[in-house]
């Protein structure tokens, strides 16, 4: 919205920093930041208010696991509302609206939020750990990938590079024509990232530190892939489009950095699946969109090692009886170990950043 200042440069100079993608990414980051900080602890005594209380599993569940965080019951959850608000809001006010990439990742939030806060709402309601049905909630991610499938292969300017898929550390893509399979695929990188960053949101603050990282890479990732002599010279992918993504991945960040002021250890708000769900989808359609799905998996390895702990332990639980760790996902597997509860995050979020170091590696080894 602020975009349109760029128009009155001829009055006020000063507003021509308006048109550079790097200026309102910044701007975005600081606005989604601030509207946090201002409006954290107002929407935090809202869910108190509203007895919106984190349930939490039972000692007859998991007896030890109760015993660690048995303390947090009760503490607000569906705090995920202040976070994507602030996304939203200030991708809102700083990105090109007409950039129809920015509208599809804006949707992916809201469509994915809504998906978690009926989730945490009915949690909350029944007093259980169980809200919405495992299938239910595949169900309408597969439907937002549907709607991202559909968007891209209905788009003649855009449907021939959406069926091209490119692997890390190769310069050109895949020479494999997808065609109705790119709706698979795409499921696969949405609902799996979805589910996998809900996964990870265990541990006060351990989901949104990885978040910060992931969005930050993938804000680097944007600007490259819609600016033409970087990603020429970078030798990745040109797609004019995504470069106002850096702007929505940037207010990711600091709504990120915004929410961890209340979300770090010991947290004043949970942000539940209506951060998580919402978190994760948008990452993967950002991420289809600069046409770095498969670098994701790179990118984002600690939301796949938790994703994959969980699918491991239940795989070896069905096929042999006995588990793998502990407990799943993998972090409740190192509390159970004996590693304190700020250890577990503190070296989360350290394997997060070197994830992320790795991933912008690639742009230049091709």
């Amino acid at each position: 919205m602020l975009y349109f200042l760029y128009n009155l440069r001829g009055q006020v100079s000063a507003f021509n920093v308006f048109q550079y993608v790097t200026f309102r990414a910044v701007a975005a980051a600081m606005t989604s930041f601030l509207l946090c900080l201002i409006f954290g602890n107002w929407v935090i005594r809202k869910l108190i208010g509203l007895k919106i209380g984190q349930p939490i599993r039972t000692k007859e569940e998991v007896h030890k696991l109760a015993e660690l965080h048995g303390g947090k019951r009760g503490t607000p959850t569906m705090g995920g509302v202040l976070l994507l608000g602030a996304v939203v809001v200030s991708s809102l006010l700083w990105a090109r609206l007409q950039n129809y990439a920015v509208w599809l990742a804006l949707f992916a939030t809201v469509y994915l939020g809504v998906l978690g806060f009926v989730d945490d709402y009915l949690k909350v309601t029944k007093k259980k750990s169980d809200g919405i049905s495992g299938r239910t909630k595949l169900v309408a991610q597969f439907g937002l990938a549907a709607v991202v499938t559909g968007f891209f292969l209905f788009n003649s300017s855009i449907e021939v590079q959406a069926r091209a898929p490119y692997v890390p550390f190769y310069k050109e893509p895949v020479d494999l024509n997808l065609s109705w399979a790119t709706f698979f695929f795409f499921a696969l990188v949405i609902v799996g990232t979805s589910n996998a960053v809900n996964l990870t949101d265990g541990l006060d603050g351990l989901a949104t530190g990885c978040t910060i990282t992931v969005a930050l890479t993938y804000a680097v990732l944007a600007y490259v892939a819609g600016n033409v002599k970087i990603s020429s010279y970078l030798q990745v992918p040109f797609y004019p489009f995504t470069g106002e993504l850096t702007v929505v991945c940037m207010a990711l960040v600091g709504a990120g950095l915004g929410f961890l002021w209340f979300n770090c250890h010991p947290a004043k708000v949970f942000m539940g699946d209506t951060g998580s769900l919402a978190i994760g989808g948008v990452l993967g359609v950002v991420a289809i969109c600069c046409k770095q799905e498969l670098l994701l998996l790179v990118v984002g390895g600690v939301f796949v090692m938790e994703a994959m702990s969980v699918i491991l332990q239940v795989m070896s639980f069905k096929l042999t009886g006995k588990r793998i760790f502990a407990m799943s996902p993998i972090h409740h597997h190192f509390e159970l170990k004996g590693w304190k509860e700020n250890t577990v995050i503190v070296r989360f979020w350290i394997l997060s950043i070197m994830f992320a170091f790795l991933g912008l590696a690639t742009l230049k080894l091709r």
